[in-house]
């Protein structure tokens, strides 16, 4: 009990700070566009049933319309192929949405490069300069596409060979599926893959090897910048879909100041 009043103690006084890293969720919002002849999600969007009227006088609500994979959402193993005897949505325990969190940041390489690719080296890199990745936490791929949300043509950033955005290569998702105990994998993009991984052996190597490992996925976050290398909790609150594959999400990080 004195740690939990310790913490209410902490969000009161603003020591600890809550960032919203959720995209708004809206029917412009950018969807993963798949070629022919794939099937794609619909894009998000409200149906009326009543805004205080004779349909209903003193209640406004609305039906959605949505994907499991639209806006910023979670991913859960039982997406691909590879974790197809994993977990739903529904299942993933409610212990792991809250874990600490680590951001590396290559928002400078990916503007210069939008088919910037993580490597394992740059990983290293970083674990030397700030610590090993946390057990049981999230790995935050910070690449500054975040301000390109609200543009769907820019943040897909597509021309006639594919869409064009960062991601990492298939030995990094490879290491970090096989030889960490991070409990998953978050990005601003529209996947946790990079935009041209369909060409990858194997394709879309993010969600091959880490979903198939019993990892997850966060995609299109917001506000990374805000957030420290070090010492951020996630809390992520995807709906218990029974049966899902994913989930819109509400994703906050706690940060001490």
């Amino acid at each position: 009990m004195a740690v939990l009043q310790d913490l209410l103690a902490a969000l009161r006084d603003r020591r600890i700070e809550v960032v919203d890293l959720t995209a708004p969720l809206h029917a412009g919002t950018p969807v993963l566009q798949l070629p022919p002849p794939f099937a794609n999600t619909i894009p998000f969007s409200l149906s009326e049933i009543s805004r205080y009227d004779d349909r209903g006088p003193a209640w406004y609500w609305n039906d959605i319309h949505t994907g499991e994979h639209t806006g910023t959402h979670f991913d859960a193993p039982v997406h691909w192929v590879t974790g197809r005897e994993g977990e739903d949505v529904s299942q993933v325990p409610a212990h792991k949405l809250v874990a600490p969190a680590v951001v590396l940041d290559f928002s400078a390489e990916s503007a210069a490069d939008p088919d910037f690719l993580l490597e394992v080296e740059h990983v290293r890199a970083w674990t030397a300069e700030h610590g090993s990745l946390p057990d049981g936490g999230w790995l935050l791929y910070r690449t500054g596409w975040d301000a390109r949300a609200e543009d769907a043509a820019a943040f897909l950033n597509a021309d006639e060979t594919g869409p064009h955005t960062p991601g990492m290569s298939v030995a990094c998702a490879r290491w970090l599926a096989e030889e960490t105990a991070l409990l998953g994998v978050g990005v601003e993009t529209v996947g946790t893959d990079a935009g041209a991984a369909h060409g990858f052996d194997p394709p879309f190597p993010c969600h091959s090897f880490l979903l198939g490992a019993g990892k997850y996925g966060l995609t299109q976050l917001q506000n990374l910048a805000t957030l420290p290398p070090t010492g951020a909790v996630l809390v992520t609150g995807p709906l218990p879909i029974v049966s899902g594959s994913g989930s819109p999400a509400r994703v906050l990080a706690l940060v001490e100041r």
